[in-house]
This record gives structure tokens, sequence and C-alpha cells, in this order.
């Protein structure tokens, strides 16, 4: 999937995303970047990106990274996106292509743990190490059969057991972005998006509104009657 993909589904004159006319200098270098975007589009998903080749090869992970090495998350392969989206927080128009509200919910640097990253992703099975503020150690992206259009495209992003691991929920303890502290709702409030869609995304206004839902109470039982006596 090239960066071509990204630019063909994409009308720059509407949507703020980057266009990306620039690029890095294709190199291994070692602070290669590390992103994770919360987007709130149809469907909430944690958008996972690593540079390589002078682009940002990326998955869309549904449910979002997890610390626990044995919960293995689905990862889906989306188009390449320019380096420059590694900064990208804000709000996509609707009805313009994953129309919602984007957050960086992480960043930092990433490192391969393999000698040959271009075998690694042909084979399927990439090992890295992260220094992200959120997410760290070792990791590994591996890829699944997949069926019908996915095939090919779905991989499984795993935490690998190191001294970050944990059973933690981090993306309920930590639901704020990286570079603003704000949540999603707030993004969507000051991008001019969909508030109310937005919230959804954000763990703390889930649990209020499972605080105020109302009980659900019995309907009263009907009084025993008794038997007439004798």
């Amino acid at each position: 999937m090239t960066l071509e993909d990204y630019k063909k589904k994409r009308r720059f004159g509407i949507s703020p995303e980057p266009s990306g006319k620039t690029s890095r200098e294709k190199s291994q270098h070692p602070n290669l970047l590390y992103v994770v975007q919360k987007h709130r589009a149809t469907q909430l998903h944690y958008d996972f990106r690593l540079e390589w080749h002078g682009t940002l090869l990326s998955w869309a992970v549904p449910k979002g990274p997890s610390l626990d090495p044995s919960v293995k998350r689905l990862a889906m392969q989306v188009e390449d996106h320019p380096v420059e989206y590694a900064e990208f927080e804000g709000v996509i128009p609707a009805g313009e292509y994953g129309g919602g509200t984007v957050m960086v919910w992480d960043n930092g640097t990433w490192e391969p743990e393999v000698e040959d990253v271009d075998a690694a992703i042909q084979k399927g099975d990439l090992k890295f190490t992260l220094r992200g503020k959120k997410l760290k150690g070792s990791w590994v992206l591996v890829r699944t059969h997949g069926y019908g259009r996915s095939s090919g495209k779905s991989w499984l992003l795993i935490k690998h057991r190191d001294q970050y691991a944990s059973t933690g929920e981090i993306t309920i303890e930590e639901p704020r972005s990286i570079s603003s502290k704000r949540l999603l709702a707030d993004i969507a409030r000051d991008g001019g998006g969909d508030v109310e869609k937005a919230t959804t995304g954000d763990p703390a206004a889930k649990s209020a509104k499972k605080k105020l839902a109302p009980a659900v109470k019995s309907a009263p039982k009907s009084p025993k009657r008794r038997k007439p006596t004798t």
C-alpha cells in the first residue's frame, strides 16, 4: 500500500490532512518516528503508524493497543501515510474519507528488532521496540490469513513480556492527547466537529453515562390471595 493510495482517497482542499508533498530521506536512522492516533470516524479505532522508507506504515487497531501479552489485538493494514501525518490532530470534515475527530494519542520513536525490516514485513512477522510516552518496550506485528477483502491485510498487534507489560487498560487509563492533553470531545469542539459523536470515544464520558443510567426496577409482585378458611 503506497502513499499514492492515501492521496487518491482525499480532497486536500477540503480536508486539513497533510498532502505529503515533502518527505524524509529513506533511511534506517535509529530515530524512526512512531505514532498512535485515536480516531473517532464511523467507529472508534486507533491508527498505529511506524516510519519506514520515508512514509508511515499504518494499521487500524479497532480496540487499541494492549499492554497485556496474552491479548492479541486485530490490526488491519491500511494505506501508507505521509510522515507529516504524525503531527495531525483535528477534525476531518463529515463526508470525507475517515471523517471524524483525530487525536495524537501517543508518539515517540521505534527501533526494529530484526536486521531486515522489509523481509520481516514480507514474511509477516515484524518485531520492534517502542520508545513512546505511553507504549514502551518490545512488541510484534504478526500477519494472519484473513478472508475476502481482508486477505493479506489482517495482522495482530501483541505486547512482548518485559518490564513494560501490564494487565492495565492503557486506553482507558490514558485517554488524553499526548500533545495537547485534550480529550476527543475537546478536539471536536475546538475544530468545529461533531462533539456528541467524539464524546462516545472518551472513556470518562462512557463511565459517567453508566453512573447516570437509571436502575431497572422490577415490577411489583401481586399480593398472594389467601384461601378462604372453612
